[in-house]
């Protein structure tokens, strides 16, 4: 039990959801357009207990209220890296998944890969790079919220790579609060997308770009994500990076 919450899912666990998913359908749908669903991640139960966490500011290291940095309207929190169990395990079950296409991207852009086997390992070189603050997000957004397209892009250190689990049921707990990414397409107009969050569901999207083919080889696609206005309702979810933040 952690910060007084009833979820405590294992690694083990978190480990045997996320191989429910087909990873190498799931990669080829990240080359198509940026991002792809993974199969239920949590149960409505803890999605509940997770969206409840909101309520315990100690849990948080800080709050950010979108309007007042005009990055939108509602709020968000970073967790310490005392995280809850089931963010860690999720975290922490998800990373290795997640590295064969970073690595992937990394060849065909011609980039370094400077991401260890080991998620410990590579927070380990963040927080000697200086980006030593906790990244894990927990959203709220009410009626007539809104985030404005951005990146998660926090230093020099990126993983290429993230993943935002929905927290609420969409249609019944809110309407409208649709996951958007925009694609920036070279000499043509920007392609945008938008994704209902599934209720315990996860998204894997990119955090700056992607690989796309060209006549000369591979370029970065630069895209940017954000949410939709809710139109009734509230909603939450849970945001896991693979960087810490400087």
């Amino acid at each position: 039990m952690t910060g007084g919450t009833t979820v405590t899912p294992t690694l083990a666990q978190a480990r045997r959801r996320v191989a429910r998913t087909d990873w190498e359908a799931l990669a080829a749908a990240l080359d198509e357009h940026g991002s792809a669903p993974t199969e239920q991640l949590l149960t409505p139960a803890e999605c509940a207990d997770l969206a409840a966490l909101y309520e315990k500011p100690e849990l948080f290291r800080t709050t950010v209220d979108l309007a007042r940095h005009r990055f939108g309207s509602g709020e968000y929190r970073y967790f310490t890296h005392d995280l809850p169990a089931p963010v860690a395990a999720l975290r922490a079950a998800l990373y290795p998944r997640l590295l064969p296409v970073a690595r992937d991207w990394a060849a065909r852009l011609g980039r370094p890969a400077p991401w260890p086997d080991s998620l410990e390992e590579w927070l380990e070189r963040c927080h000697a790079a200086g980006q030593d603050r906790a990244a894990q997000i927990l959203l709220r957004y009410g009626e007539g919220d809104w985030n404005a397209l951005h990146r998660d892009v926090f230093g020099e250190l990126v993983f290429p790579l993230q993943v935002v689990v929905g927290l609420d049921a969409h249609g019944t707990d809110y309407t409208g609060g649709e996951f958007l990414m925009v694609e920036q397409r070279p000499r043509a107009q920007s392609r945008g997308t938008a994704t209902v969050l599934r209720q315990g569901h996860g998204l894997v999207f990119t955090t700056r770009d992607r690989p796309v083919p060209t006549r000369r080889g591979w370029s970065a696609g630069a895209m940017r994500h954000g949410v939709s206005t809710v139109r009734s309702g509230r909603r939450h979810a849970l945001g896991l990076v693979f960087h810490d933040a400087s």
